[in-house]
């Protein structure tokens, strides 16, 4: 089973946040929702999700200079801005401060979760190749190239796994975070200390760490 998709919605139009919760939840979408900048900028500084929609005209931290302040923090995260503004020049300033997609407002919904399917495509498709320790983690083929020339056959779990940690290789993540987004239909979090344990078996203790009582992130402590 596929890991639901983590959307943070940063919108402070309470109806418009609600109503694209709704839509975005049936569609399958995990949606965290934040209502100015300052509360979506550390909501996308420490937790990870799939993709964000960000609202130009925020309170607090305005739309762009929220995405300039991630990509600064290396946050690759992928972003669709939404706003009333729409010249030429408003969607050069967006995508320019690091935004992927700009949809001007008021759009269809179904031109929004189309932008959104293909802007996921987008980033996975460029995220085929993740640096792991030692080499190199090839997601189409589940291995990792190594260094050395070796390579590594990994099941589609432990692929998972690993592709998550690399995605954002200095988060820590919980091993709550980890059952939900790779082991979606298991029930117990000692299911992830397994996987950990196969992934050092076959590429060394030093891809994954544990910080203790916070969970894993990729590479040694």
């Amino acid at each position: 089973m596929t890991a639901s998709r983590r959307v943070l919605l940063i919108e402070d139009d309470g109806d418009l946040a609600g109503l694209l919760d709704r839509v975005l939840a049936d569609e399958g979408y995990v949606v965290t929702r934040a209502g100015d900048g300052h509360t979506g900028l550390h909501l996308a500084l420490t937790r990870p999700f799939d993709a964000m929609i960000v609202d130009r005209g925020l309170p607090a931290v305005e739309g762009l200079d929220l995405i300039a302040r991630l990509r600064v923090r290396g946050v690759s995260t992928p972003i669709l801005v939404l706003s009333a503004r729409n010249s030429t020049e408003d969607r050069v300033d967006g995508l320019d401060a690091g935004a992927e997609d700009y949809l001007a407002k008021p759009f269809e919904l179904t031109e929004l979760l189309a932008r959104l399917r293909a802007l996921l495509r987008r980033h996975l498709d460029h995220a085929g190749q993740l640096a792991v320790p030692g080499g190199s983690l090839d997601l189409a083929g589940r291995t990792v190239r190594q260094t050395g020339g070796g390579r590594v056959e990994l099941s589609e779990r432990e692929a998972a796994l690993l592709a998550l940690l690399a995605a954002r290789p200095g988060v820590v993540f919980s091993r709550r975070e980890l059952l939900d987004r790779v082991f979606d239909d298991a029930e117990s979090e000692t299911v992830v200390d397994t996987y950990v344990h196969y992934c050092r078996r076959k590429l060394g203790r030093g891809v994954i760490s544990t910080v203790r009582g916070l969970g894993y992130r990729l590479g040694s402590a």
